[in-house]
């Protein structure tokens, strides 16, 4: 049962608000470009995101694909309607056997992790249903030299961290696959948490860590590349 303690209210509201304003990330996607009752694959689900997709979206198939259960209040299972956990090495087989599924995909900080991103990739791709959105976030590859925060601003402040993923090489993989390119940003800074981070940040440069304004500070310098790619 969903609590609504004053962290996810306070999270509600943020939602509610940036439903109202015209943005690519990840909130903005959930709330506008999903189809009604439309069919979902989160790709590395961490960070309570089976509750909160299915608590703003309850109209969505939603499947959810981790190695582990990361940073979640609640048990996935009982939002997700799909809650796979698995291996790195079978992470790219998992997404196969829903070939040509989903309406949505995201992979959200996910590819910098896997074992073989490449591979992934293409599985994500081949699960896709006709005008389905590939919805990709990863730490841009300018991240490796960014200053170092605890909390992750320099790409190796996280050593989970596998793979520097290269722009340009997966806008070539998904164009040569016949998607086509709705939005990309090598470094991704939307304009609200840019701001929210430009006055945060001398504070947070003093501290060396991120904190509550991580988001903020992400945006200010960049530090996620964000691509949206439809099958037609």
């Amino acid at each position: 049962m969903f609590k609504y303690t004053p962290a996810r209210i306070l999270r509600h509201i943020l939602w509610r608000i940036e439903k109202r304003i015209p943005q690519y990330g990840k909130v903005a996607f959930v709330f506008n470009k999903i189809p009604n009752r439309g069919k979902v694959l989160d790709v590395g689900c961490g960070n309570n995101s089976p509750q909160s997709m299915k608590t703003y979206r309850p109209d969505i198939y939603y499947v959810g694909l981790d190695i582990g259960i990361y940073n979640q209040s609640a048990n996935p299972k009982e939002y997700a309607d799909e809650f796979i956990l698995t291996d790195p090495e079978n992470f790219a087989s998992e997404i196969r056997k829903y070939e040509n599924t989903f309406d949505t995909i995201f992979c959200t900080h996910n590819l910098e992790h896997c074992n073989d991103y490449e591979d992934v990739l293409a599985a994500m791709i081949q699960a896709l249903g006709k005008t389905g959105l590939l919805h990709l976030v990863f730490p841009c590859e300018d991240s490796v030299n960014f200053p170092s925060r605890k909390g992750t601003l320099n790409f190796y402040d996280d050593d989970t961290h596998k793979n520097v993923i290269p722009y340009k090489q997966v806008i070539d993989t998904l164009e040569q696959k016949g998607l086509k390119i709705v939005f990309a940003k090598r470094r991704y800074r939307p304009l609200i948490p840019f701001l929210v981070g430009l006055i945060c940040e001398p504070y947070r440069r003093f501290t060396g860590t991120l904190e509550s304004s991580m988001r903020a500070t992400w945006a200010l310098y960049g530090f996620e590349t964000l691509i949206i790619a439809k099958k037609e």
